[in-house]
């Protein structure tokens, strides 16, 4: 959901999210100012809280007057010694906008001397708790603070990295507080999710739906499930993400820089749009925000369901592609995982030839040649594991072929070799990606969405690119099937 003018206010009858703003002394607490107006507007329930510092640079009566609530601003306040507990319990989700470096680093240290550190110290985890850092670009870069940031991020607490740019002391560099439009997209999306998530509970609760204790028991299971939003529940998806391991030995790799963070954001956005997923990542991979319990297994997030099965090695990805094209009726598989062409075949340590041992470890030597062997293209075999004469396949649960989403990444390239290489991904693929490493940063996204050889979309985010991906799925599966789903319900076309 993007609120794109300030006249639109899209209120719906039911109660909507509650927010918690807490502000931190920074000269970009303005463009906080035009988030929570904008919040506002749109229906939401907004709660401030700033620090003595961001006083000095937005009143009171500005941040009042916009909420229509009193800011909380003391921990002693009388009538308000429990707002540190009373006020993180009320909030759906917790922003911090700006976000200082003084105030990142004490939270970062468990410090709980004014309202905003000791809100902190009582947050629930199982709630969306956000940062929006802005400063000086040397602050921003300074070992402590990223020390910080990462530490926080550890805990639960997403970042919204900021921008680059000229900053306010004159000197230009990371640091700048991310624009309030940027910012307003992240809460509403995670926003949408937080009711889409609600609303499923109290209709499964209404109804005593008998899946909500398989919900349960499936949290157990060592492939983690997240709750559904079953009301919305309309395709079934099965989304790979994040970079192969090489094992040259027990203790050295051969891998790639695939972080697995765009496969992990398609799978979050169509859970949260209410599909049935599947998330096959590497163990390494980031993947959505979620919820440990002490035994580190994923037991809820606000995105809605996704399965996860992890991978390793080539061969592990592969036959668990196999397994669960075979087994799980998918109906599209968005294959985003970044796969090694090669595998170790052997090893020459000082002209000595050896087999690769996973379990051991090889004896540093002068020299060391590694033999690689050819892999096969997973993604031209992915139709033939979902095939109904694939032996166990449940494909007939289906009535049409498998939609197969497959990426193409090149690093540089000019527009004429960009095509080359989309035309070479595996003929019949149904939508191909393509993306330049050379383009993409934190903050930009860029891709383009082929269909028959022909560019038929471009996106600039990871965001659009998961709805124009749920789009164009959903009218391919309509042509091949002569039906759609709207809200759960089949329609003939």
């Amino acid at each position: 959901m993007t609120l794109s003018s300030e006249t639109e206010s899209p209120v719906r009858p039911t109660a909507r999210a509650r927010v918690l703003f807490q502000l931190s002394g920074s000269i970009a607490a303005y463009k906080a100012c035009h988030v929570v107006s904008r919040l506002v507007q749109a229906g939401y329930e907004v709660q401030t809280v700033a620090t003595a510092s961001a006083l000095e640079f937005v009143g009171e009566a500005t941040l009042e007057g916009l909420t229509g609530r009193p800011v909380a601003t003391d921990v002693f306040a009388r009538g308000r010694a429990m707002d540190h507990i009373h006020l993180v319990r009320w909030a759906d989700l917790v922003v911090l906008c700006p976000a200082s470096a003084n105030t990142i680093n004490r939270l970062a240290a468990g410090l709980g001397d004014d309202l905003i550190s000791t809100m902190f110290l009582a947050h629930d985890f199982d709630k969306p708790y956000l940062i929006a850092p802005a400063m000086n670009a040397t602050m921003y870069r300074h070992p402590a603070t990223r020390r910080s940031l990462g530490q926080l991020r550890t805990w639960g607490v997403e970042v919204l990295e900021p921008g680059s740019g000229q900053l306010a002391c004159g000197e230009v560099g990371a640091g700048r507080l991310l624009e309030p439009e940027r910012i307003l997209d992240a809460l509403v999306e995670r926003l949408d999710r937080l009711e889409l998530h609600r609303d499923a509970a109290e209709s499964l609760r209404a109804a005593e739906d008998p899946h909500a204790a398989e919900d349960l028991h499936a949290a157990e299971q060592p492939h983690a499930v997240w709750p559904a939003a079953r009301s919305g529940a309309r395709h079934r998806f099965l989304v790979t993400a994040g970079g192969t391991a090489v094992p040259i030995d027990g203790v050295r790799t051969i891998t790639n820089t695939s972080t697995g963070a765009t496969g992990s954001a398609i799978a979050a956005h169509l859970a949260g749009a209410g599909h049935s997923v599947t998330l096959v990542h590497a163990r390494t991979a980031l993947l959505p925000p979620r919820q440990l319990t002490d035994a580190d297994e994923i037991v809820s997030d606000t995105s809605g369901r996704i399965r996860l099965v992890p991978f390793t090695t080539f061969t592990e990805l592969d036959e668990v592609l196999r397994h669960e094209l075979a087994t799980g009726a998918y109906d599209a598989v968005i294959h985003l995982a970044a796969v090694s062409d090669f595998d170790v075949d052997h090893l020459v340590v000082d002209g000595k030839e050896i087999v690769p041992n996973p379990l051991g470890k090889i004896d540093s030597g002068e020299t060391l040649t590694i033999h690689l062997r050819k892999n096969h293209k997973i993604l031209s075999r992915l139709g033939q594991y979902a095939s109904p004469s694939n032996a166990g396949s449940n494909r007939l649960a289906t009535s049409h072929p498998l939609i197969v989403v497959g990426f193409k990444l090149t690093n540089g390239a000019t527009p004429a070799e960009r095509l080359q290489a989309v035309a070479r991904v595996t003929p019949g693929t149904d939508f191909i990606v393509h993306n330049d490493i050379a383009e993409m940063d934190s903050d930009c996204h860029p891709a383009t969405i082929f269909r028959n050889g022909h560019a038929c979309r471009t996106v600039t985010t990871k965001r659009e690119l998961a709805q124009q991906l749920e789009q164009l799925i959903a009218a391919r599966l309509t042509e091949l099937t002569g039906r759609s789903i709207v809200d759960g319900q089949e329609h003939r076309a």
